[in-house]
């Protein structure tokens, strides 16, 4: 989103005429230590990876246009899941909202950089060797893994030595992603402009804050669980291998308990995302700050509870089906006060309908559809027909793409004008928003139907009765991948290349000048190579620059 940056900018205190002083060539980027330049790389390299996993969910989907096996075996299917679900977790949704909090978290807050520029550099090139291994483990002996992306034991100790590369991998994005939070934690704590308190931040550095503790109290989690996979495999442990007097279903709980969190690690940010859009647009202020700053802090506490509901068929004693349940339908509560909040500010505003706002509305319709949908499985007895079925798949993607993607599709076309200075075509952002959200709900919608029949997942085959819808939803993926590729080719690069009319300053504020409010929004539009060198003095809303 920067070749943006290669202007001679102004310094936006003194708006003087000496120039900022950009690296160029290829050393700006492998030696990047400037949060603008290295969001930049967190979302080039998601994006890649949101491809790369959009492709292999394109495969899954050939295969399952028609019963019997078309194209692939089973066992390559499986690969084909395993590894679609590990780099759009790990390698997309992820490193993608990493990429968003570099960019604006300094802008956001008046900080000149992030805290550790070095180690900012250093947790993102970790992520390329990393999602080369994962990229790569198809070509390795025996193929990729297979044991789907949740790594169940005891498959895992059954694969190949591609599951070794997957192991290590994880260690080198976990370290990557602890790396990144202690830099966001210190950044917000540490470095907001004097008068910016912590109740007047913008609620998408609010939502990271809370994410960020949420990472580095889980990866390590995670970290746990795949090494002692890995000593299962080849130091004769037997933690998870029942032969040897170890117990799977532990396994299951040590994931899920990292697994829980990590569903909201990759909401969270939306939230913060959709939380700065829809005021901009309804030219109001958010209903409810201090609800939904605590809302949020409940979401993340509440996670740590409720692992367990992904467990309700591995022979739970009741009085766990009833805790896990009770506990999975509390943490609805502040999710719906977030929705309640996000409508309320919408509630007679003078609304316009921007591309930005086009998706935070969407947002805000798929992924409620997405909360409900997760309320049924919740419920013990329900869960234990739906568990393993279509009906989950679906379920996770209104989540996952309906919330996280779509969330940064509007942030994208909310701050892209701040960041490359020039305006995205507004018919083409309106074409994109469309495309997407038909062939969204053309993909998924049906799969809710097929698990409610008992279309079980992971399955490259299926019995006729199952024909039609599946063909439907091989179609609306098609359809999905290619608006986004769209997306790139039409939105992205021509904003990178800086074609487009010159975006203003404030390109989302009316004449009155009501719309966006942050200190983003106080740097000329691109954001200059270097901002807030001297540090700014406030306002009582913290919103502007006195000074």
């Amino acid at each position: 989103m920067s070749a943006v940056l290669d202007h001679h900018a102004h310094h936006d205190h003194a708006h003087d005429d000496h120039h900022d002083h950009a690296p160029t060539g290829w050393r700006r980027w492998v030696y990047a230590t400037n949060h603008k330049d290295i969001g930049t790389l967190y979302l080039l390299f998601a994006f890649t990876m949101l491809m790369l996993g959009g492709v292999l969910a394109l495969l899954i989907r050939a295969e399952l246009f028609q019963p019997g096996l078309q194209l692939m075996n089973p066992e390559f299917f499986n690969q084909l899941t395993t590894m679609h679900g590990v780099i759009m977790v790990f390698g997309a949704i992820m490193p993608a909202f990493v990429g968003f909090a570099n960019w604006m978290i300094p802008l956001q807050i008046g900080a000149a950089d992030m805290a550790f520029a070095r180690m900012n550099n250093f947790s993102f090139w970790l992520l390329v060797p990393a999602g080369l291994m994962v990229a790569g483990s198809f070509f390795m002996p025996g193929g990729a893994p297979a044991a789907g992306w949740t790594f169940y034991a005891p498959l895992t100790l059954q694969m190949g030595p591609s599951m070794d590369a997957g192991i290590f991998a994880l260690h080198i994005m976990g370290a990557s992603s602890i790396m990144g939070s202690i830099n966001i934690i210190v950044t917000i704590l540490n470095m907001r402009a004097p008068g910016m308190t912590l109740m007047k931040m913008p609620m998408f550095c609010w939502t990271w804050l809370i994410t960020a503790y949420l990472l580095i109290a889980v990866m390590p989690v995670l970290a746990g669980a795949i090494t002692m996979t890995l000593t299962d495999r080849h130091f004769g442990t037997s933690f998870f291998n029942p032969a040897g007097g170890g117990d799977p279903v532990m396994f299951q709980h040590i994931f899920w308990f990292f697994g829980h969190p990590e569903v909201y690690i990759m909401i969270l940010p939306a939230f913060g995302i959709i939380s700065q859009v829809v005021p901009a647009f309804a030219r109001k202020k958010l209903f409810g700050y201090a609800s939904m700053v605590y809302a949020t802090s409940s979401i993340a506490i509440l996670s740590f509870i409720v692992w367990a509901h992904h467990m309700f068929t591995t022979g739970m004693p009741v009085t766990g089906q009833l805790f896990f349940m009770y506990a999975t339908m509390l943490i609805a509560v502040p999710t719906a006060v977030k929705i309640f909040n996000w409508i309320a500010t919408m509630w007679q505003g003078s609304m316009t309908f921007e591309t930005p706002m086009l998706f935070a509305v969407g947002f805000i319709f798929v992924f409620t559809i997405g909360g409900f949908t997760g309320l049924i499985p919740a419920m013990a007895p329900i869960d234990i027909q739906l568990q393993d079925t279509y009906y989950i798949v679906a379920h996770f993607h209104y989540v996952l793409v309906a919330g996280s993607l779509f969330a940064m599709f509007s942030g994208f076309y909310y701050w892209a004008p701040k960041w490359t200075g020039v305006m995205y075509s507004e018919t083409r952002g309106r074409i994109h928003f469309w495309w997407s959200i038909i062939a969204f709900n053309v993909t998924f919608f049906p799969m809710h139907f097929l698990g409610l029949a008992g279309m079980p997942r992971r399955y490259a085959d299926y019995p006729m009765q199952f024909a039609d819808f599946n063909m439907v939803a091989s179609m609306g993926s098609l359809f999905f991948g290619l608006a986004q590729v769209y997306f790139f080719f039409f939105i992205v690069l021509p904003a990178m290349q800086g074609k487009g009319e010159k975006a203003p300053q404030r390109p989302w504020n009316d004449a009155d000048g009501a719309g966006a409010e942050g200190l983003e929004w106080e740097v000329p539009s691109p954001a200059p190579f270097h901002t807030f060198a001297t540090q700014p003095k406030l306002d009582a809303t913290a919103t502007k620059i006195i000074g």
